[in-house]
């Protein structure tokens, strides 16, 4: 292991020019750009190749699905999988970026750059670990399959198509994911809890076509402000409590000593929220904590509003349509179609005879949930205690990684989730970052991580 932590520490100013021209390529799957997130798959293929791995670009209906194994080793070791997506949010809005989101820049230790921890530079960092090995000539203790897709942000959609197609070739003991965060650069985590997520869009229409809203205004309905009273009959707008019917069904209860250990550490996380946010308070569903509200409690969230006219000054119409984008955050052992029924159905209840109405339905995840307890997560506790000088904390997170999931029901493989962003690191946000002290623990921790597991 010394020669190991030795090339580590000797090859990391290469690293970080190499994760930098990683991130700088523009990935991002929602845009549909196939020619950018092809480029970005066969850079990754090369990389892998270079550093020593047998790596393929598999096609699949959507974007490639890379795989890269270390050589098999006939003691019949130990053998994980390592899970990441090269595939990142889009940039939008532009102008609010502080330098161009595919132009990666430090400043102040942190890496600025669009998927710089979410997820190219947290799955870079296991990367590296075995490349450390491999060019050391250092026996690894497990064999390693690495699985990067470039779906993650669109919900992985093909991934699960390939995971049933080759269970032989990726048959393991377990997954391993950094796409998770951790408290602080203090305290890193252990996620034992992430939510599902169900997603659809509904339009309303009203004429066939943007009239004048002084020739028409007031006798034809007006389909954003439909659409905006529909919307705002989904919440209270006092308790935060969701007012679909069914919606809550299958939320699991929990216990008091689950809610005592949500609490440890977290004292201080809403007057970080206030600071780092800037809002002026937090608001929550009545009876439950932020903590609680970010991680165990189930959502609607508007995430984006279009009608009318959206350019420089005014245009006096009464828009054709009106469109939502929405998303629920699911808890155990909610299910997303039983949700965007529930929604759909009340969506189609309230919707005023005055428009129309479609809805199309998005992605899904399920939520997952594991008791940590196992001799993995024993063995991450070791690695990380070594190398940050701090035990884990064990924590839920409100995202989603939808393969997850998939990795439990198709190959019967837990996953073990050790992040190494924060929560400022912007993720879905302008000014992405990564810190870069947390990109050289991570390649530690990865090192160390395979010696834990082993044993």
């Amino acid at each position: 292991m010394q020669k190991v932590r030795a090339y580590l520490k000797k090859e990391y100013p290469r690293f970080l020019e190499e994760l930098k021209e990683y991130i700088s390529l523009a990935s991002v799957s929602a845009s549909g750009n196939k020619k950018e997130i092809q480029k970005c798959a066969e850079w990754l293929l090369a990389h892998c190749r270079r550093i020593g791995l047998s790596a393929t670009l598999y096609s699949t209906a959507g974007n490639p699905i890379l795989v890269a194994t270390t050589k098999k080793d006939a003691r019949n070791r130990p053998h994980y999988l390592v899970y990441g997506h090269y595939d990142v949010q889009p940039p939008e809005p532009l102008e609010l970026w502080k330098t161009p989101p595919f132009v990666p820049t430090v400043r102040k230790g942190k890496l600025f750059a669009r998927g710089a921890s979410d997820n190219k530079g947290q799955h870079f960092a296991h990367l590296k670990a075995i490349e450390a090995y491999l060019k050391t000539g250092t026996s690894l203790p497990c064999d390693i399959t690495f699985v990067i897709e470039g779906e993650e942000e669109v919900g992985s959609s093909n991934l699960a198509l390939f995971l049933q197609k080759n269970k032989k070739m990726l048959a393991a003991d377990g997954v391993v994911i950094s796409d998770t965060n951790m408290p602080s650069l203090k305290t890193p985590a252990i996620t034992y809890a992430l939510r599902g997520i169900a997603a659809l869009e509904v339009t309303l229409f009203g004429a066939d076509r943007d009239v004048h809203s002084g020739s028409y205004g007031g006798s034809i309905e007006n389909p954003a402000m439909a659409l905006a009273h529909l919307l705002a009959t989904l919440r209270d707008k006092k308790t935060g409590k969701i007012l679909v019917r069914g919606f809550y069904d299958g939320v699991c209860v929990l216990t008091p000593a689950e809610r005592a250990r949500l609490q440890h550490g977290g004292e201080n996380d809403a007057e970080f929220y206030r600071d780092f946010l800037k809002v002026p308070c937090l608001f929550g569903e009545k009876g439950f904590n932020h903590i609680e509200h970010t991680t165990t409690r189930p959502t609607i969230e508007i995430n984006g509003l279009t009608s009318g006219y959206q350019g420089v000054g005014s245009k006096t119409i009464v828009p054709a349509r009106a469109s939502a984008k929405l998303t629920m955050r699911l808890v155990p052992d909610q299910k997303p179609s039983a949700v965007i029924a529930a929604v759909r159905k009340h969506l189609v209840a309230h919707c005023p005879k005055s428009v129309t109405m479609e809805i199309k339905s998005g992605h899904g995840a399920e939520p997952y949930l594991f008791e940590p307890k196992s001799g993995a997560v024993r063995a991450a506790e070791r690695a990380i205690k070594r190398v940050f000088g701090a035990p884990p904390r064990f924590i839920r997170e409100g995202g989603s990684i939808p393969v997850v999931t998939d990795f439990q029901k198709i190959l019967g493989l837990h996953s073990l989730l050790i992040g190494f962003a924060l929560p400022d690191d912007n993720a879905h946000s302008p000014n992405e970052k990564f810190e870069l002290a947390n990109f050289k623990r991570g390649m530690a921790l990865s090192a160390e991580l395979w010696q834990e597991l082993a044993k």
